[in-house]
């Protein structure tokens, strides 16, 4: 059995999703069971076969200089006001660190997917002089990571996940690790994503992946529901604010990772092992690290995007995991709210998995009933429910999966019923 590894203390949080422009917004929206998806109305997406999506509001970029506007894609600027929230919120706790060692870890899907389809046009339309000589740096995956160091003048590495959608999860495994080897002693990790465009809707709808329940956009996303035809595309960004719990002294935490567990499916570019083997593996590789047993779990955020084959696979993972723990741990599914924030989706949904847990509640699975009969799980379909107790402090366990056969589980942590405000 691997050494129970240092718990990692989470001294700060930022997000913009579709449900909000901060954390705090976020967790209002989904305790309301609000829906971040809506129509679009532009016209380029008149003609796609799906027509709805999660964005994030205009307002949340209206601070955000217009020479990095220029110089960068959506999706850095997602990630670079996200850390800014993070670093504000974190202000305590960062006093004294060397920014030589503040570490930056952003993980990301695609990257600069917008950039690359705008100057793609350019080309077609005006030929090479129309294309934009900061092309290749606005559309590589790494530029959000670079992005944040420049503008918060971090020093400690500035490191890329590029793990599809598993990669915001990948990114806070990457920073555990980082702080467990002394090279950094703080990271700010999370992941970005801003795919919400006309390549990224016709890619996916291309492989059937999206759903095109166009009239009624609140409920296309419909994780573990029966009537699931397909994930919803969204965009966003999360960062979380990391230090070893040690050096944390006598400061408040907001939670806590335990442990992270991953492995691969080596099956299919896109589809899930079908069985969920390889994604309880790195379920069971959590658990294990943290020498947590599955009795011992307060609850599970499941990773659930609502697609046929991907949600059941989770849940013969989680079911094969838990065992007969998977009869009561109630599950919560936040993509029905959210969509999918695919690179994002990790970081996002963990803050709001330790807004759970400090809130002592389980959020509702938006969307999630009628059940799929085959999901043999403890899901919240029928409205949020308390965080229970097993112990000092709940336990939950993050999933996050990504094309290619990525699995990624996190260990969660924090002190139940004490809210970040009353604590702070």
């Amino acid at each position: 059995m691997p050494k129970p590894p240092e718990r990692i203390a989470v001294v700060g949080w930022g997000s913009l999703s579709p449900l909000g422009t901060s954390a705090d917004v976020t967790w209002r929206a989904v305790l309301s069971g609000a829906s971040g998806i809506a129509s679009l109305t532009q016209d380029w997406a008149a003609d796609l076969p799906s027509r709805i999506a999660g964005c994030v509001d205009e307002s949340a970029l209206s601070d955000l200089e217009p020479l990095l506007r220029r110089r960068s894609d959506r999706c850095a600027q997602l990630a670079v006001m996200a850390a800014r929230q993070t670093w504000t919120m974190a202000a305590d706790h960062r006093a004294g660190v060397d920014q030589q060692r503040v570490a930056v870890v952003v993980g990301t899907g695609i990257g600069g997917l917008g950039t690359m389809h705008i100057q793609h046009q350019q080309l077609s339309a005006g030929g090479p002089s129309r294309v934009n000589p900061l092309t290749v740096p606005m559309l590589i995956p790494d530029g959000p990571a670079g992005q944040v160091a420049i503008d918060l003048g971090l020093h400690g590495g500035a490191h890329t996940p590029v793990s599809a959608c598993a990669s915001g999860a990948e990114a806070l495994m990457l920073a555990q690790m980082l702080l467990q080897d002394d090279r950094a002693d703080l990271v700010l990790a999370g992941g970005a994503e801003a795919p919400v465009n006309r390549l990224g809707l016709v890619g996916f709808s291309a492989m059937r992946a999206l759903s095109c329940r166009n009239e009624e956009p609140d409920q296309a996303s419909r994780p573990y529901g029966l009537e699931r035809d397909g994930f919803v595309l969204s965009e966003g960004a999360g960062m979380l604010a990391l230090m070893r719990d040690r050096d944390v002294g006598s400061k408040p935490r907001l939670g806590w990772i335990l442990a992270c567990g991953s492995s691969s499916d080596a099956h299919h570019i896109v589809a899930p092992e079908p069985q969920g083997l390889q994604a309880s593996r790195a379920i069971d590789d959590a658990l294990r690290r943290a020498d947590i047993s599955p009795a011992d779990l307060s609850a599970v955020q499941a990773h659930a995007t609502g697609t046929s084959l991907g949600d059941m696979a989770e849940a013969r993972a989680l079911r094969r995991s838990l065992g007969s723990a998977a009869d009561h741990v109630p599950v919560c599914a936040p993509k029905g709210q959210l969509g999918h924030l695919l690179g994002g989706a990790g970081a996002v949904e963990a803050i709001i998995a330790l807004q759970s847990l400090n809130a002592g509640l389980i959020p509702r699975s938006v969307n999630a009933g009628p059940l799929d009969p085959e999901v043999d799980l403890a899901i919240t379909i029928d409205g949020s429910q308390p965080v229970p107790k097993r112990g000092s402090d709940p336990l939950l366990l993050k999933n996050a999966f990504g094309f290619g056969g990525h699995n990624i589980s996190v260990l969660l942590s924090a002190p139940a019923g004490s809210t970040p405000e009353r604590r702070a």
